[in-house]
């Protein structure tokens, strides 16, 4: 009897370890991510805004007039668990006015065309439960899922660099404006996804960019004590592809 529990103790124990390492290295299996988003850009230059004593914490200077629209593009590499990199190209446009600002006088307005490659580095500093459960990978649930469970938290930082274009008004032309340019960028930021499926990911990512310029704008003010900023906010869709047995991306089911 004794010898009959020990082995189905044995038995149960050697089943949980082969399990375990089986999760462990499920994220391995789907190490490329292609990721698509869309939302909303602000930028942050010499045109428009409010002076620093009539705008606390810079709240004043985030307006509907100043928003326009960015697509990205994206793919990742799964280097740990933990630690993604990203290849990431960014199409979109930028606005300045200086309606509803300090300097409404001034009346310049600039519309910037952009592109945008970067590389990204991403850290997961809080992981969902599901991505690495062998029940969830072949598409059958482990029960009530909680939402949190399948939640992803990461931060981001990296290079790239933007390519600009600038057209503004006629007051602007007349002076000493540069209609384009290109200037390296840092992105900082962070994002969150919703692990929807063993292929699918839908999520959130808000990311700043500081430009080694001035000038995006077209318009560099002589009491300008900083470069220019923008911020994207991009509501995103993964897919994950499967790893094929030379270590590429598969497009097989």
């Amino acid at each position: 009897m004794k010898r009959s529990f020990l082995i189905l103790f044995l038995v149960c124990l050697l089943y949980s370890l082969t399990e375990n390492r089986a999760e462990g290295q499920l994220w391995k299996i789907r190490r490329y991510e292609a990721v698509a988003g869309l939302g909303p850009t602000m930028f942050f230059g010499d045109i428009g805004g409010f002076s620093k004593n009539e705008n606390i914490l810079g709240l004043k200077d985030m307006s509907f007039l100043q928003t326009r629209f960015g697509l990205n593009l994206g793919m990742k590499y799964r280097i740990t668990n933990d630690i993604n990199i990203r290849l990431s190209l960014t199409f979109g446009t930028l606005h300045a006015t200086d309606v509803r600002g300090s300097n409404e006088r001034r009346e310049l307005e600039a519309a910037m065309r952009i592109f945008e490659p970067a590389l990204i580095g991403e850290y997961y500093f809080i992981k969902n439960e599901e991505e690495n459960s062998y029940l969830f990978e072949k598409g059958r649930s482990r029960g009530l899922r909680s939402f949190f469970a399948s939640m992803d938290f990461y931060g981001f930082t990296g290079l790239g660099g933007i390519r600009y274009s600038v057209t503004g008004t006629d007051r602007q032309l007349s002076r000493d404006f540069d209609t384009k340019g290109f200037a390296a960028v840092i992105p900082v930021g962070v994002g969150t996804n919703f692990v929807y499926s063993p292929r699918f990911n839908y999520g959130v990512e808000f990311g700043g960019r500081y430009v080694f310029s001035d000038n995006l704008d077209g318009y560099t003010s002589q009491y300008s004590k900083s470069n220019d900023v923008y911020y994207f906010l991009n509501f995103t869709v993964t897919y994950k592809m499967l790893t094929g047995q030379k270590g590429f991306p598969s497009f097989r089911k």
